[in-house]
């Protein structure tokens, strides 16, 4: 099963399947939630997946929940799974490729890498000791770059700096580019020209149409951890109402019970 997911995932990114529109999940129940909706394919959050197991963001995680939680979502899933794994948390390329095996144990067909903060060096060394591990299994990369979204101090253009990293973790074995915080249109169309790897941007505020991103050669748009702060919000929000004696917003519209129940009976 975990080889036909791979096969449907890689096609997924290819032209004749369109753009690539991929939620971004925090565990099993909003996983499933999301492929009833009619996701092809469902990622992780880091962010989301972090909270949502009492941690913060930004490699705090154990390694053993992220492989816990992977277990628990890869078991109510029939669609393709990719795991955001922060930066491997560990600057160890080995220990990287020893937990992204893991991962694909877990049941996992993809995992996002990043670069951070370090020098893009790391993170080529992370995915070829990735590749090692391996030992030929299959495994999408996505190889994800920082140079927009934590607005680093680079040589040349953000776009160039990004275009340089980006060729640098294709030769050392990734399949996909992601570069979250990127939404200037102009600047999407020279790094889709210039990366042999399909493009995914994160959604966010400044982003173009779904429409002019397809045109320009994005292959993928993620959301990140949106739809966790969308559904905490609401539930943030109806708790407030309800310590003010306001039940109204938790007895409104809402999932159904038994519906809920079903999606997660055994299939």
């Amino acid at each position: 099963m975990r080889a036909l997911h791979h096969q449907q995932f890689l096609e997924l990114h290819q032209a004749p399947h369109g753009l690539l529109l991929l939620p971004n999940a925090w565990d099993a129940a909003s996983a499933r939630i999301f492929e009833a909706s009619g996701a092809t394919a469902v990622a992780t959050s880091s962010a989301s997946l972090a909270w949502a197991c009492g941690y913060a963001d930004g490699g705090a995680l154990p390694p053993a929940e992220l492989l816990h939680a992977v277990r628990n979502i890869t078991r109510v899933l029939k669609v393709p799974l990719t795991v955001d794994m922060e930066d491997g948390y560990s600057a160890d390329p080995d220990q990287v490729g020893q937990l992204a095996a893991e991962l694909v144990g877990a049941g996992a067909v993809g995992i996002n890498l990043e670069d951070g903060s370090d020098a893009p060096a790391l993170l080529a060394g992370k995915i070829r000791a990735i590749r090692a591990a391996l030992k030929g299994t299959p495994l999408f990369i996505n190889a994800r770059t920082d140079v927009y979204l934590r607005q680093l101090k680079v040589d040349g253009s953000p776009a160039q700096a990004s275009i340089e990293r980006l060729k640098l973790y294709h030769a050392a074995g990734a399949d996909g580019a992601f570069v979250p915080g990127l939404t200037a249109l102009p600047e999407v169309e020279e790094i889709c020209a210039a990366v042999q790897m399909p493009l995914n941007l994160m959604a966010m505020p400044g982003l173009p149409a779904i429409a002019a991103l397809q045109a320009a050669g994005v292959r993928r748009v993620s959301v990140g951890p949106a739809p966790f702060q969308v559904a905490y919000q609401y539930a943030k929000t109806s708790v407030e109402a309800l310590l003010k004696q306001d039940l109204s917003p938790l007895l409104g519209p809402k999932l159904d019970y038994s519906a809920m129940n079903a999606l997660l009976a055994p299939r």
